[in-house]
């Protein structure tokens, strides 16, 4: 029973994890199964990863799925109507071209005109000078600027219909660029089937469930923040800015975001060992052998029964000693590029000077024992991966005039390291005797793409481009070492068109409180601040969030990454209701015994006033000077508090001092403050020393 007469199912997409960079999709069929157990379930993606493909029996205990592989079938389109952008787009690349070649054609018109002049006749040595005809070389001017000034006017409304042709063409281009690319194309229809084979009761309904993972598909997370002035609570709504070009769209499906890499390595590390003495080979990865003996001779018939075709090059290299003596040296093009793959030859060994061969296995030249029969023929099977050395390599004829060839390239030493693609033996494909660069009769991995694929998903990957929204931050750099997953609460429906769609995914209650801070000494402005606190165990990724107050829009603000149990604050811009104003006075004065201690006395002096209509928090922070040295003391007059490192949402430099201050409504406050640097005369800098 092959492929093609399989029962089709038509599957429904139900539900997608983005990722940080693509997706994993889940699809449901239902249907009975036949009795040869082949089920062909239609509807998958073009931009599928074929190796991600997984699939399994719902509620069906005595079914399961014993084979599961990706086809795709591609049809001429005989009905239906293209899609609509695709074919306006053909419609103004036409108009476009045709108002191009009206334009083109109307500059050479005007060429041609404009190229008229009066050309006397020869005038032969014995003639006479002749009169020049001035009205009839005023007649032709005034016939070229005539037919010029309406060639030149037809001129204008080419251009102007060309350049409105080449706006409409753009717009179209922009709008097929943004459609969904889940629209079958124009002349051919194109399915990817997944073709099942299932083991169990016959005759029997069961649901299939299929996973595949597709590039192309991105998020960021944004938030809304909505809270009332005085509660001590608000509501954050977790939303995220989703982007698809997977090739379907997502329509009613239940979307979840995860911040994990869907291709993050699982190969665990290897450690090998240590060994002190004489080098030793490392062991041959297993799965790999030798090229079979006498592989040169699989296709002798197939060369024995004429000419190749054309389309193969003629080129034939000669073994060394099958050339006649005394034949003229045949020059040799350079050698391809080694081929990679299973049973690959090696890139062939250039001769070693007096007849050494090449190091094998990175033993010396001169360890190696090399014998030779006569009628042996040369070993060329060699090593079957890229960047192993050949076993042995027949000499080359020694360049003319004696001088010595290059020495060999530097190779690396050790068995061959084939990749995971050359140790799957299912994708491996045989090479036929068409192939060149000694591929024949070679296995070698199966390009898993076809260009259409391949097209399909180069546009899908190019999603990861887009410039992100103001203040988003791509998962993977706002996560940090954590992975978490966010479920939607409700169906979401995202078209496949590469633009980023919102889509609400919960809301997370979080406590908050509004603190106004000010730092005087830098900038007498007092700002607003929220201080958000995290009590749930999800974490709140770092991106835009919208603050809206009292039911009225504020400001879009940038969110910082807030861990469970985690405080951080955000900035609200500058509070206009509330005022500060700072003065200082610097009194400096000698003391001790013979006045050798120099005494600078700094006083502070802060005023605020409240304007709001509701008493407000206001924390002024100043700083004080941090010494190092045991000789110069600082003595602080205030009745200010030090900020303790790491007691607040945020860390603050050493020397920071707080005043808290509660404000009514309309009300001021004055607050004064000040320390005493005591400085040794020995410590005092020559010129005077800093008083700021």
């Amino acid at each position: 029973m092959t492929a093609e007469t399989a029962q089709g199912w038509q599957s429904a997409l139900d539900s997608v994890v983005v990722y940080a960079q693509g997706a994993v999709c889940r699809r449901l069929a239902r249907g009975s199964v036949p009795p040869d157990g082949r089920v062909r379930v239609r509807g998958l993606p073009r931009s599928l990863d074929p190796g991600s493909l997984r699939a399994r029996v719902v509620g069906a205990p005595g079914v399961r799925v014993t084979e599961a592989r990706v086809e795709v079938e591609a049809e001429p389109r005989t009905t239906g109507t293209p899609h609509e952008s695709r074919r306006e787009v053909e419609r103004l690349r036409d108009a476009y071209a045709a108002a191009r070649g009206r334009r083109d054609r109307q500059l050479s018109l005007i060429d041609e005109v404009g190229a008229l002049r009066p050309v006397p006749p020869a005038r032969r040595r014995e003639d006479p000078y002749r009169r020049t005809p001035v009205d009839a070389w005023l007649e032709l001017a005034g016939f070229v600027d005539e037919r010029l000034g309406g060639l030149h006017t037809r001129l204008v409304e080419l251009e102007e219909a060309l350049d409105r042709v080449e706006h409409e063409l753009a717009v179209a281009e922009d709008r097929l660029a943004r459609a969904s690319t889940d629209a079958p194309s124009a002349h051919v229809e194109t399915t990817v089937c997944a073709v099942l084979t299932l083991d169990g009761t016959g005759d029997a309904e069961v649901e299939l469930e299929l996973e595949y993972g597709v590039p192309g598909a991105v998020w960021v997370p944004a938030y809304r923040l909505t809270y009332r002035q005085g509660d001590g609570s608000g509501r954050l709504v977790l939303r995220a800015s989703v982007a698809q070009r997977t090739g379907e769209d997502w329509t009613g499906v239940r979307i979840a975001l995860a911040t994990a890499d869907l291709r993050r390595r699982t190969d665990l590390p290897r450690l090998r060992s240590v060994r002190i003495g004489r080098r030793q080979p490392d062991p041959t990865p297993s799965g790999w052998r030798e090229p079979p003996a006498g592989l040169a001779d699989l296709f002798a018939g197939y060369d024995a029964a004429g000419p190749r075709p054309a389309t193969v090059a003629a080129a034939v290299a000669v073994a060394a000693g099958s050339a006649p003596v005394g034949a003229a040296p045949v020059p040799v093009p350079p050698p391809p590029p080694p081929p990679q793959g299973y049973g690959a030859p090696p890139p062939a060994a250039l001769p070693v000077p007096g007849g050494a061969s090449p190091d094998v296995f990175g033993i010396p030249a001169p360890a190696q024992q090399v014998r030779s029969r006569p009628g042996a023929k040369p070993r060329t099977g060699g090593r079957s991966f890229a960047g192993a050395p050949a076993a042995m390599a027949p000499a080359a004829p020694a360049a003319p005039g004696g001088a010595a060839p290059p020495p060999p390239p530097a190779q690396a030493a050790g068995p061959p390291q084939p990749s995971g693609a050359e140790l799957d033996y299912a994708a491996l494909v045989l090479c036929g005797p068409d192939e060149q660069g000694g591929r024949r009769g070679r296995l070698f991995p199966d390009s898993p793409f076809d260009p259409v694929t391949a097209e399909h998903r180069r546009r899908a990957e190019a999603v990861a481009a887009l410039p992100l929204p103001g203040h988003a931050v791509r998962p993977r750099e706002s996560a940090g070492s954590f992975d978490h997953r966010f479920d939607a609460t409700a169906r979401a429906d995202i078209p496949s068109d590469g633009t980023w769609h919102t889509v609400t995914v919960a809301q997370i209650p979080v406590g908050l409180r509004t603190e106004y801070l000010c730092v005087p000494s830098v900038e007498q402005t007092v700002y607003a601040t929220l201080v958000l606190s995290n009590a749930t165990d999800k974490a709140l990724l770092a991106g835009p969030v919208e603050v809206t107050v009292d039911d009225d829009f504020l400001l879009t603000a940038a969110l910082p990454t807030l861990a469970p149990g985690g405080v951080r604050r955000v900035g609200l811009g500058p509070a206009e209701g509330i005022r500060v104003t700072r003065r200082t006075n610097l009194h400096e004065s000698a003391s001790g015994l013979r006045g050798n201690t120099t005494v600078l006395d700094h006083r502070v002096h802060v005023e605020l006033a409240n304007r709001l209509a509701r008493p407000v928090t206001v924390e002024v922070r100043e700083r004080v000077p941090v010494t190092s040295e045991p000789d110069v003391r600082i003595e602080e007059r205030a009745d200010w508090t030090a900020h303790e490192d790491g007691t607040g949402p945020e860390h603050l430099a050493p020397g920071t001092r707080v005043w808290r201050v509660d404000l009514p409504a309309g009300g001021t406050a004055a607050l004064d403050g000040g320390y005493e640097i005591r400085i040794p005369a020995g410590k005092a800098l020559v010129g005077g020393n800093r008083r700021s």
